[in-house]
């Protein structure tokens, strides 16, 4: 494959993936946002039921697309990981979302399916994400700040590798929680 064709595979499969993340993101807040506000109670496990869904089956696997897609074009191209801030900075960004996503608002949110009220932190914390995104493709848009210092390079190679092996085991432990029988 041409090296521009790969590129440019590359950026397309970031953008579909990372605008996929955002909209999970802003689904999640929304359906969350109902859940919170409603005193309906079936209203408010419908969107809570559907939220975890929406997190069990489609966010892990989009952020890790969208992250992993943009480890690529930052190990393959002349951005680098360290060269640029505004690189640095959206690596750093993922790398707390991914995190804070995976570990952190999803069991908050699996724990929330049967509790009520919606916890307010899980709702800021789904609103963190998608305003986190926003800001994401922004940088990548503008391009602020100018090149970082050169200077010791850091070993970044893993990092692409670290994101799938977080995916594939997430993805395996959810599917295991999601086909467990239930007590």
């Amino acid at each position: 494959m041409e090296k521009k064709t790969w590129r440019q595979l590359t950026v397309w499969l970031h953008v579909i993936t990372s605008v996929g993340w955002m909209g999970e993101a802003l689904a999640l807040f929304t359906l969350l946002a109902i859940s919170r506000t409603t005193t309906d109670g079936a209203i408010r496990a419908a969107a809570t039921s559907m939220a975890h869904e929406i997190d069990s089956l489609l966010l892990a696997p989009l952020a890790n697309a969208s992250a992993f897609t943009g480890f690529m074009l930052a190990a393959a191209t002349a951005w680098g990981f360290t060269r640029h801030w505004w690189v640095l900075a959206k690596f750093a960004i993922t790398l707390v979302q991914l995190h804070a996503g995976i570990f952190l608002l999803s069991g908050a949110l699996r724990d929330s399916v049967v509790a009520a009220p919606t916890p307010p932190a899980l709702v800021a914390g789904t609103a963190l994400m998608a305003s986190a995104l926003a800001f994401q493709a922004w940088l990548s848009i503008a391009k602020p700040w100018g090149k970082a210092r050169t200077g010791a390079k850091l070993p970044v190679a893993p990092l692409p590798a670290l994101s799938l092996i977080v995916l594939v085991v997430q993805l395996v432990r959810r599917r295991r929680e999601l086909t467990a029988p239930r007590s």
